[in-house]
């Protein structure tokens, strides 16, 4: 049952190919839902892909992907997860609605008013979250927060007996309806999870061109799942890989958009990729931050640099799991993350292809060594 379900996830979010496979990629990643312990939508796209362009391929025991190319050399684990920002159904109320468990870090502003899917046993079911309406909110209503706890789902059914034949239950995941939109010819990428499903589009482009162009390393590119809820797939597939570097691709922050604050973000949509120099969950190794400077420098590319509270990404399971090692994170720029509609910039997402791309060609065995030599 379940795998004819992913059967019809995958078939109502695939679009005709275009001209354009990167364009067509990310539309196809982005629409896929997966939120949370539900990543095999994803992991049917990621998979194909990574078997063709790996020398084997593995899986940890949360269903993470772990493929190499490369038999030889420093291993080199290159990370991006699967899952987006979701929930689950928590109740149905006798009347019909349904409550939501919240899976990653939501701003509850984000939640009232908006359209979802459920994935139930016979498949998507569509439903709109509640909001006060305005003509019965007093005057201090209209201006105040709606909490997560104040939040149901509308499937318009008005039972639980009708819900039921929907078949939605308590555990079922939910995601944002948000299509993937190429915003007016702008080279802007509208779309649902870029965090982290741009990070996944970065691996397999870089997987295709390191098969082509060859590589000094074992390289292990690994997609993972259930980074939102505590890096759980990071921490297993570590564990597994045990790398000598570790590079986690990730979608990062602007503060471009209106209202923004000079020291919440200076990282600016379409100035090019992005290196965290600090996040709430891990601290980069300081000299492949200069190597990526360098790198960048080379290959003329802009890199931007960032300090980031309030996130957590997969290079602070690579950096302390099986002994450490050193890590870094790269971001391609988005908009608007934890919500249910986020922009990209396709330029940025190119030459962060291009960077880490760059950057991977670099970390032979004796520059590997000198970033791990802690003694000078």
């Amino acid at each position: 049952m379940r795998t004819l379900i992913v059967a019809a996830l995958l078939l109502g979010c695939a679009s005709p190919a275009s001209a354009d496979p990167a364009q067509d990629l990310l539309r196809d990643l982005s629409n896929a839902p997966g939120p949370s312990g539900f990543e095999e939508p994803v992991r049917a796209i990621m998979l194909p892909q990574m078997k063709s362009l790996a020398d084997d391929v593995r899986f940890d025991g949360l269903g993470s992907v772990i493929a190499r190319q490369g038999s030889s050399g420093p291993r080199i684990m290159l990370d991006a997860h699967m899952d987006e920002l979701g929930g689950m159904l928590r109740r149905v109320t006798p009347d019909g609605f349904v409550s939501m468990q919240m899976l990653g870090g939501w701003l509850d502003q984000a939640l009232a008013g908006q359209r979802w899917i459920i994935i139930g046993s016979k498949g998507p079911v569509h439903a709109v979250s509640s909001i006060r309406d305005i003509h019965l909110a007093t005057t201090e209503e209209r201006s105040a927060l709606i909490k997560r706890d104040q939040v149901f789902l509308d499937t318009g059914a008005r039972s639980a007996a009708e819900v039921a034949a929907l078949g939605i239950a308590p555990g079922d995941p939910i995601v944002p309806d948000s299509a993937f939109q190429d915003m007016n010819g702008t080279g802007n990428y509208a779309g649902k999870a870029w965090d982290d499903r741009v990070g996944c589009a970065v691996l397999l482009m870089a997987m295709q061109r390191l098969k082509s162009a060859g590589h000094p390393n074992q390289i292990y590119f690994v997609a993972t799942v259930q980074e939102e809820v505590g890096l759980r797939g990071a921490r297993a597939a570590t564990a597994l890989v045990k790398p000598d570097i570790g590079i986690a691709i990730e979608g990062g922050v602007t503060g471009d958009a209106g209202g923004a604050h000079l020291e919440e973000s200076q990282v600016k949509l379409g100035a090019g990729p992005g290196v965290f120099l600090y996040d709430s969950s891990a601290m980069p190794n300081r000299k492949l931050t200069a190597l990526l400077r360098k790198v960048a420098a080379a290959q003329n590319l802009p890199l931007q640099v960032d300090l980031v509270q309030g996130y957590g990404d997969d290079s602070a399971e690579m950096q302390t799991v099986a002994g450490g090692a050193p890590t870094i994170n790269i971001v391609v720029p988005a908009r608007y993350t934890h919500v249910h509609t986020g922009i990209i910039n396709r330029r940025d997402f190119d030459q962060t292809v291009d960077l880490v791309v760059a950057l991977l060609r670099r970390l032979d065995a004796g520059t590997v060594s000198e970033l791990r030599d802690f003694t000078r």
